[in-house]
C-alpha cells in the first residue's frame, strides 16, 4: 500500500508534488521524512520495491555519507566532521581489546566453522541464559530453548515484524524513538509504524517531558484502528533512545496489561540496559517481574553492541517463551547467522562474570557518568535545555529556541549548519519528535573529540543566537524570562543568555554565564588537555 502512493511504483498513486504538502495520516509512518523525493529517478533496473528502498533517504543517510567521506582524525584530518550522531561508545577500547585478545578467546575446532543450530550454538545459548537471568534479575533460572541468537537486534525487529505481523499490518511505537526501527520494521518488513506522539508538555496526568501512558497509548489504537488499521504489536524501548528514560516497574506492568486486554505482542529492546551509569537511577528488566500478564506475548531483546561498546561485532539475543515465535524466527536466522568464532567469544565474554563486575562495568560507568557531565555543564553554560537522564549514551537536547518559525524545515537547516561546522548531530524528525527543535548528542565519546565537538556547536548557537536578535532589536526589551522553559526536576532548563540590554537582565548570573561561554570558546582547552600534559 505504501508503494502503491508513490507515482510509477506500484500502480496509480498521488503524484510527488502532492506526496510533498500532504500530510499522512497522523499517527502512520511519515514516508516523505524519510524519502528524498526531490530529484528522484526511478531506476528500470528495479522493482517497486526496489525503487522505494533505493530512495529512502533521510537526514541521517546525508550525515554519515558526509561523515565517511571526512572523518576528523586529530593527526590526519583535524578539520573533518566529529561525529556525535552514532550512538556508540567510543570510551572502552582499551578494556574490550584487552579482553577479546585473551587466550581463552582464541579456538578453532570444527564445529565453530560449519553450520550450526540456526537459534545459535547450544553453549552460547546455554551462557547468554544464565546471563539473563543474573543481569536482569529474573526470579527463576532463564531456560536456553527460549534464546535465539542473531546478527544484531536490527535482525531481530524485522524477523519479529516478519513472523507477527503480516504485509500492511501494523506496530504501535512511541515517538521519539530509534529511527533504524522504521527500517527493520517498515522498509525490510513491510510492516507499517503507529505512533504514540508523544511531547514536552508537563500537564495533566503527565509528571515528566514526553512521558508515555496508557491513556496515549489506547487513543492510538483507537485511532489506528478506526481507519482500519490492524494493530499487531507493541515495541518498547527500556531504557529509551532518544530520551533515556528508563521505566519503572509499575509503568512496565500498566504497559504490558494494556497489551494483553488487546492482545498485541509486546517487543521489550533493552539494549541499554547495563549502560545506566548513575547508582541513582534503577534499571528494571521485563524479565525481573514475578509474573508476565502474557509470557506468550513477551518478547525481550538485548545485545552487546552497546553495553559492551562493540557495535562493530553484530550479535543480538530474543528470549521469548512462545515456541511457535522461536521456531518462526529461527526459520530466518539462515540469513542474519552469527559466525561460530564469534558465538564462543561471546559467550567467553558473557561467562565471565569477576571481570565485567570488577573491571568493566565499574571503569565503563565511571567513564559514561564523566562524560555525561562534561557534555551537560556545557549545556548549561549555553543556557541551552535538556533531558537531564542517566542512561545510554545520549542526551536529548532542546533547541527550539534556535527556530526562529519552529518548523521542520528549519530544524532541518540548523542540523545542516552544525554539519557544515564539522560536527554531526541527529535531530528530531530523525526519530519522528512531534517537536521541531529537539536534537540528540552522543557524549560517549573521548574528551578531545567531545571538547571540539562542543565548541563548535557553541560557533553554530551563539551565531544563530545573533542572528535571532539582530531580527529582534526593533522590537521592545524582553525580560530574560520569556526565554526560560518551565522547570521541573526531570528536565535542567536554563534561561536564554542575551546581551545586557535592558536592566533586568544585568545580573550577576547573567555576567558570570557570559563569563564562562567566552572561556570556553577559546581553543585553550582544546590544546591543553590532561593527555597533553601527561
Amino acid at each position: 500500500q505504501a508503494l502503491s502512493e508513490i507515482e510509477g511504483m506500484g500502480g496509480g498513486g498521488d503524484n510527488l508534488q502532492e506526496m510533498r504538502v500532504r500530510p499522512l495520516n497522523k499517527r502512520r509512518v511519515d514516508m516523505h521524512g524519510f524519502c528524498n523525493l526531490s530529484g528522484f529517478q526511478r531506476s528500470p533496473y528495479l522493482s517497486a520495491r526496489g525503487n522505494f528502498a533505493n530512495m529512502f533517504q533521510g537526514s541521517t543517510e546525508e550525515g554519515y555519507k558526509a561523515y565517511h567521506a571526512d572523518k576528523y582524525d586529530e593527526d590526519k584530518n583535524p578539520n573533518g566532521i566529529i561525529n556525535l550522531g552514532t550512538s556508540e561508545n567510543k570510551l572502552c577500547f582499551d578494556l574490550m581489546a584487552k579482553r577479546l585478545t585473551q587466550t581463552d578467546m582464541n579456538l578453532m575446532e570444527p564445529s565453530l566453522l560449519q553450520y550450526p543450530d540456526w537459534k545459535g550454538h547450544l553453549f552460547l545459548r546455554e551462557e547468554v541464559a544464565r546471563f539473563l537471568t543474573y543481569y536482569c534479575k529474573a526470579p527463576a533460572p532463564l531456560k536456553a530453548e527460549n534464546v535465539i541468537v542473531l546478527n544484531g537486534c536490527g535482525s531481530l525487529f524485522s524477523a519479529l515484524a516478519t513472523v507477527l505481523c503480516d504485509p500492511g499490518e501494523a506496530v504501535l511505537i512511541a515517538t521519539p524513538f530509534y529511527g533504524g526501527i522504521t527500517h527493520s520494521i517498515f522498509l525490510y518488513g513491510n510492516v507499517k509504524l503507529v505512533y504514540v506522539s508523544l511531547d514536552s508538555k508537563i500537564t495533566g496526568t503527565n509528571t515528566r517531558p514526553f512521558q508515555l501512558t496508557v491513556e496515549k497509548l489506547e487513543k492510538a489504537l483507537q485511532d489506528a484502528q478506526a481507519e482500519g488499521v490492524t494493530v499487531r504489536a507493541l515495541i518498547l524501548l527500556n531504557p529509551q533512545n532518544p530520551l533515556g528514560d528508563i521505566y519503572s516497574l509499575s509503568e512496565l506492568r500498566d504497559y504490558l496489561e494494556f497489551a494483553k486486554r488487546h492482545e498485541l505482542h509486546v517487543i521489550v529492546d533493552e539494549i541499554y540496559m547495563l549502560s545506566v551509569f548513575d547508582e541513582s537511577a534503577t534499571f528494571h528488566s521485563v524479565l525481573s517481574m514475578d509474573r508476565l500478564p502474557d509470557p506468550q506475548r513477551t518478547h525481550v531483546m538485548w545485545g552487546i553492541s552497546k553495553d559492551f561498546a562493540v557495535s562493530g561485532i553484530r550479535f543480538g539475543t530474543l528470549y521469548t517463551e512462545n515456541q511457535d515465535v522461536s521456531n518462526a524466527v529461527a526459520s530466518l536466522c539462515y540469513f542474519h547467522g552469527v559466525c561460530g568464532l564469534v558465538q564462543h567469544k561471546v559467550a567467553q565474554l558473557l561467562k565471565d562474570r569477576d571481570w565485567i563486575n570488577q573491571v568493566y562495568l565499574r571503569a565503563n560507568h565511571a567513564r559514561l557518568k564523566a562524560a555525561h557531565t562534561y557534555v551537560t555543564d556545557e549545556l548549561k553554560t549555553l543556557g541551552v535545555p535538556f533531558l537531564n537522564r542517566n542512561a545510554g549514551f545520549f542526551v536529548w537536547i532542546d533547541f527550539r529556541k534556535y527556530l526562529k518559525t519552529g518548523t521542520f524545515e528549519e530544524e532541518l537547516l540548523l542540523w545542516k549548519r552544525f554539519l557544515d561546522n564539522k560536527v554531526l548531530l541527529s535531530c528530531g524528525k530523525a526519530f519522528e519528535c512531534s517537536e521541531p527543535g529537539w536534537f540528540r548528542i552522543i557524549f560517549a565519546d573521548k574528551t578531545h573529540r567531545l571538547q571540539l565537538g562542543m565548541q563548535r556547536i557553541r560557533k553554530v548557537l551563539e551565531e544563530r543566537e545573533q542572528e535571532i536578535l539582530a531580527e529582534e532589536k526593533e522590537q521592545p526589551c524582553q525580560s530574560d524570562q520569556d526565554g526560560r522553559a518551565d522547570s521541573t526536576d526531570e528536565v535542567i532548563f536554563v534561561s536564554r543568555h542575551q546581551e545586557p540590554t535592558c536592566a533586568s537582565s544585568s545580573n550577576l548570573g547573567d555576567l558570570i554565564g557570559l563569563l564562562q561561554r567566552q572561556m570556553r570558546s577559546s581553543d585553550w582547552l582544546q590544546k591543553n588537555t590532561a593527555e597533553q600534559f601527561a
